[in-house]
């Protein structure tokens, strides 16, 4: 996994915005699909997005990516941008197409540490997932993001 205090933008980037909560996606692509913010952000300008959607995408190997700026809103949550920010993992469906949580433990981890220092960063009261929102209906992002949450704050209260 390769990730750096750098890799979320400070100063140049901080809050112009008041954000409130972390939203996590999936890319509902499959295990076997290896792919980046890039690629998602050509399947987001195909469908008319001025931009990627979301402001962070974890790779398969851990690997953190920009996305689009944190103080420019997101498109990741109709209703919802305005004040979160989107964090979409690479997966979220098995090969035959239906949800599944298919993280590797390299992106658990760095799911955690990013979710951790945007907490703390920009004083996030909600870590929740797409599905948890009112009026979504689909399983994105493929598991329980406030039980996982639940048992990363444990972790975090020890420190």
């Amino acid at each position: 996994m390769v990730f750096q205090t750098s890799d979320i933008k400070g100063s140049r980037y901080m809050q112009k915005r008041h954000i409130n909560s972390i939203i996590l996606h999936c890319s509902a692509s499959p295990p076997s699909l290896d792919i980046g913010a890039s690629t998602i952000r050509e399947w987001h300008l195909k469908r008319g997005f001025d931009d990627i959607g979301y402001h962070y995408v974890i790779r398969l190997n851990g690997k953190i990516e920009q996305g689009r700026p944190i103080n420019r809103i997101g498109a990741h949550a109709s209703g919802f941008n305005k004040h979160s920010i989107g964090i979409c993992y690479v997966g979220g469906v098995n090969d035959k197409n239906e949800c599944e949580d298919t993280r590797t433990d390299s992106q658990k981890f760095a799911m955690f540490l990013l979710c951790s220092k945007l907490v703390e960063q920009y004083n996030i009261q909600d870590v929740v997932g797409h599905r948890d929102l009112p009026r979504v209906n689909k399983c994105c992002p493929s598991f329980d993001v406030v039980s996982w949450w639940g048992k990363c704050l444990e972790i975090l209260d020890h420190f």
